[in-house]
């Protein structure tokens, strides 16, 4: 199984990447949150993939974290009528903490404005998910980056503020991501915000 790629970044797109390694060019699909990370074209890149093997065809997914990837395969391998296409979809919409935080809580109408699901996919994301992603007392674990929390990180608390000024979910989201990417990940919640609506 092909876990991981390390090379060159030869081309970038919205949801694609080129990954130059031992003279071949490897493309991998990634998500949007992926994507907003990757260095220039020309830079070193390491990902961490998952290879979709299907009767007609060979995929290589990849993200930024070891955490995405391995949600990426939990939805793929758990949840009926979320294929690696819609999965992808999901993951470009909305950041992990968020996607975490929405199935732990059982936010269908975060979750069913993902492109590709409607609100049947979402509850099944839900009921299918949560026990493991850490959503019930019964002591399952938590798939969680770096195994921390993630109820109340900066950037949790940033797009947290941005719904309560009126942003949809998804754009307080984006920003949040944004402003982080340019700030830094020591950036307080203050500095988030302001960078967010900046």
């Amino acid at each position: 199984m092909i876990t991981s790629i390390q090379g060159i970044l030869s081309e970038s797109g919205l949801v694609r990447a080129v990954v130059e390694a031992g003279g071949l060019g490897y493309e991998v699909n990634v998500p949007v949150t992926t994507a907003e990370r990757l260095p220039p074209v020309g830079s070193a890149v390491r990902l961490h993939t998952l290879a979709v093997y299907r009767e007609d065809s060979q995929t290589l997914y990849g993200f930024a974290t070891a955490e995405e990837r391995d949600f990426f395969k939990l939805m793929i391998d758990n949840v009926t009528g979320i294929g690696p296409k819609v999965a992808l979809s999901i993951m470009s919409r909305l950041s992990l903490p968020l996607l975490l935080a929405a199935i732990r809580s059982g936010d269908i109408a975060t979750l069913s404005k993902c492109p590709g699901i409607g609100r049947k996919t979402a509850e099944r994301l839900v009921v299918e998910l949560k026990t493991r992603v850490g959503g019930s007392g019964d002591g399952a674990q938590a798939l969680q980056p770096g195994g921390a929390a993630m109820a109340h990180t900066p950037q949790a608390d940033a797009v947290a503020a941005l719904v309560a000024l009126g942003y949809k979910v998804s754009d307080a989201d984006e920003a949040v991501r944004r402003a982080s990417l340019s700030l830094g990940a020591a950036a307080s919640t203050e500095t988030l915000i302001k960078r967010a609506l900046g």
